[in-house]
């Protein structure tokens, strides 16, 4: 069985008189140690997706199942425990507490998640910001910020990490250093990494490429080679 696997799974949402079919039938499987891309454009239904394998969203019909469990399933108490423990996520925004240094940031997340969860002044060097840890968000750079969201994610040591346009608000240098960060994560601590973005040109990163169009997969592409990010431009 695949890690990750979506199958048949549809979600809809009503906006007055108007069904927005948000997700209409989507299949999909992703293993385990993968670094893997949805792309599409604006409005073809990747954050959906995102936001159900999160654990954010629940699905109208269909099966989600994550390392052998259907989250669909789930109840409100599972769900919570399973975004609790077992998801990491990383948005295009940060989402930092403003009036908390980066490692106070880092360290409110290890203790959502318990005793399992990882130093956070270890996890802050991990993604390079060592020198940064008593910083607060307004004196970071946004690729700094973004290497705190990443962080702070990573404390959880999750199951998932889940990404929303990652480097959305970054400039291009920047943007391929947190991608590197990513992509070395996923190689060096075998975490299941999932990226939407509309960027086409990332694609040659990932060992899988899920393509969504109209609020369903339009095409897969499993990459048997996939490049560093350094070797790619956009």
């Amino acid at each position: 069985m695949s890690f990750v696997e979506m199958k048949d799974v549809r979600k809809s949402y009503r906006m007055g008189e108007v069904t927005i079919h948000a997700s209409d039938g989507i299949n999909f499987t992703i293993e385990k140690g993968e670094f893997a891309v949805i792309v599409g454009a604006s409005g073809a239904g990747k954050t959906t997706v995102l936001n159900m394998l999160g654990g954010m969203d629940q699905c109208d019909e269909g099966s989600i199942i994550v390392d052998g469990n259907d989250i669909a399933k789930y109840s409100k108490k599972e769900i919570t425990s399973y975004r609790r423990y077992d998801i990491g996520f990383v948005f295009q925004f940060y989402n930092l507490v403003q009036n908390l240094t980066a490692r106070e940031n880092v360290e409110l997340a290890a203790q959502i998640c318990g005793k399992n969860a990882m130093d956070s002044t270890e996890v802050l060097k991990q993604v390079g910001l060592e020198a940064r840890i008593n910083n607060f968000p307004a004196q970071l750079s946004g690729g700094e910020q973004q290497r705190v969201s990443i962080a702070r994610a990573l404390a959880k040591r999750p199951k998932l990490l889940l990404c929303d346009e990652p480097t959305g608000a970054l400039d291009y240098n920047t943007g391929k250093n947190i991608l590197k960060l990513l992509q070395d994560t996923c190689r060096q601590t075998g975490t299941t990494v999932i990226v939407i973005t509309h960027n086409l040109a990332i694609t040659p990163m990932a060992d899988r490429v899920i393509t969504i169009k109209n609020s369903k997969v339009a095409d897969i592409k499993v990459n048997r080679n996939p490049v560093p990010v350094e070797t790619i431009e956009w």
